[in-house]
């Protein structure tokens, strides 16, 4: 980080490992599908590299970290910590489970593919003009864009609050939410005050790490890092 933003407190956003319904593209909400082997190994080895004293996620400087309550993102947590060094572990009042956090609901859609989802639509005569996107339509039975908009504004002022008051890293106020693909890119709109229909491709693999932040030291300037250098390992 460069040195003008140094201290400046980090929001950790930490995708589940893989399932066969990431393989497959699947829309996965409240369906509870397990993780892969290899899904377990990549939360393993996101963990063993950047968890740690010394490391991108330094234990030392965590404020929070916030939860899906569905199963494959409680193990990510747990994989995500398994390396770190007795008496660096997150744990109790600084973990919170919550739905704020969940997956999109997608109802109808659960466990099907986008063009499925499309095909479904066009047969009932929706979407005649556009093809369905769910930034912008939502999904039947299931949450449209201004519920999710709802429930994530509400994390981030919880999140800001904690932030707030140390932007120049006066005490540990980093973050992590460990949850799923839709809701972590959603959140990154929100983060950065885009409305859910903006046209923003971001791309978060199983596993896989990203990191928000804020410009000047300042709350009303959210921001994503593009690209982080990270700390030499020693030994």
């Amino acid at each position: 980080m460069a040195d003008k933003d140094a201290g400046t407190p980090r929001v950790y956003l930490a995708r589940h490992g893989e399932t066969e319904w990431t393989i497959s593209g699947r829309y996965t909400g409240k369906s509870d599908i397990p993780l892969t082997t290899a899904g377990e190994n990549q939360v393993l080895g996101t963990g063993r590299q950047l968890v740690g004293q010394g490391k991108l996620i330094n234990p030392k400087k965590l404020a929070h970290i916030y939860i899906s309550p569905r199963a494959r993102a409680q193990l990510t947590y747990r994989l995500l910590f398994e390396g770190v060094e007795k008496g660096d572990e997150v744990e109790g009042e600084k973990v919170t489970t919550t739905e704020e956090l969940a997956e999109w609901d997608y109802g109808a859609y659960e466990g099907l593919l986008t063009k499925e989802i499309r095909a479904k639509r066009r047969e009932k005569g929706l979407d005649r003009n556009k093809e369905w996107d769910i930034w912008r339509d939502g999904c039947e039975d299931g949450e449209n864009a201004q519920e999710v908009t709802d429930r994530l504004d509400g994390l981030i002022a919880k999140i800001k609050k904690i932030q707030a008051p140390n932007m120049h890293g006066e005490k540990a106020s980093d973050v992590i939410l460990v949850a799923h693909g839709h809701i972590l890119r959603a959140f990154a709109k929100r983060w950065l005050k885009y409305p859910m229909n903006t046209s923003l491709s971001m791309m978060l693999e199983p596993g896989g790490i990203g990191i928000l932040s804020y410009q000047h030291h300042n709350v009303e300037e959210p921001a994503f890092f593009l690209g982080m250098a990270l700390p030499l390992q020693s030994g």
